[in-house]
């Protein structure tokens, strides 16, 4: 990664609209949710200037935060002709910006469990000596978690990308829901996204709602195990019913991985089987590894 690509100008955007967020009696701030030309969500952003004070000095901090749709951070870049710097005024290098995305992209971060007092020397940059203890970490680990010289930084603009605007972006986008949304997210390829609609469109039973029902046949078959895998096992029963559906299953199957397959056997167990897929687990049983094998076994033999 380049410093470069800190300074790229934001997303193809079309239209922008602004949200006041008052997130106490002293601070209000715009957050701004990025639309396409068809005023459909894509992302929120907020331009970022917060004071940073160490030493009894302060000096103004310039950063542009971007969020998905879900409040979960993205990325940051800088606007034109600002920098970010350390103490005694030094500039962040380009592995300094490097190592803050690093940090900024960690939700269970060191600095969750911390307050500055607890972090830093009171009037210095330095790490405390017992900030280990209260982490339950090494000295030397979180050495490795925050950027000499910019602790104060590193822990404000954390504490920025995971504070009380996360809340405020659900709360907009929910706003947004509708059916088009709901399937834009279960095909995506965020796995945030993902959970999140098979959360609305699936039923305290796992009854699939029937207009998502492809696409839920999607996240199963798709490239990322841990969603096939969820959607698979909070699904109801009764989706994987009938010659159809259990053809497409098959198929599934077939080009899964072995950690798939296997979860599609253990939902087989409890689920009436069509002739032709009892006939295709039959053939595929003397083939398959003593797991699979006796899985295979076990559903024919409830069936």
């Amino acid at each position: 990664m380049t410093l470069a690509l800190f300074n790229s100008p934001t997303w193809g955007i079309e239209k922008v609209r602004e949200f006041k967020i008052v997130e106490n009696d002293t601070l209000t701030y715009t957050l701004k949710l990025a639309l396409d030309e068809s005023g459909r969500p894509q992302y929120f952003f907020r331009n970022i200037f917060t004071p940073v004070c160490y030493t009894n000095e302060c000096k103004p901090v310039h950063i542009n935060f971007y969020w998905d749709l879900l409040g979960n951070y993205v990325r940051f870049d800088l606007p034109k002709n600002k920098v970010l710097t350390k103490v005694d005024h030094d500039e962040f290098k380009e592995e300094d910006y490097e190592k803050l995305q690093d940090i900024l992209a960690q939700p269970n971060s060191i600095f969750a469990d911390l307050k500055m007092e607890d972090l830093i020397v009171k009037g210095t940059e330095s790490l405390t000596d017992s900030v280990d203890a209260k982490a339950g970490a090494t000295l030397k680990t979180i050495k490795n978690q925050v950027i000499d010289g910019a602790v104060y930084t590193c822990y404000t603009l954390w504490h920025i990308a995971y504070g009380k605007a996360v809340p405020e972006m659900q709360k907009i986008i929910a706003g947004y829901t509708n059916e088009n949304l709901l399937h834009e997210f279960l095909t995506s390829t965020n796995h945030n996204y993902q959970y999140w609609a098979m959360a609305k469109v699936t039923d305290k039973n796992g009854i699939v709602q029937k207009p998502f029902e492809s696409d839920i046949e999607k996240v199963i078959g798709g490239k990322n195990i841990f969603t096939a895998r969820y959607a698979l096992q909070h699904t109801n029963g009764q989706f994987f019913t009938g010659e159809q559906r259990q053809n497409w299953l098959w198929k599934t199957f077939q080009k899964s991985s072995y950690a798939l397959q296997t979860a599609i056997l253990k939902k087989l167990t409890t689920i009436p089987l069509t002739p032709s897929l009892k006939k295709n687990l039959k053939t595929a049983a003397p083939s398959s590894n003593e797991e699979q094998s006796r899985l295979i076994n076990a559903i024919l033999t409830n069936q």
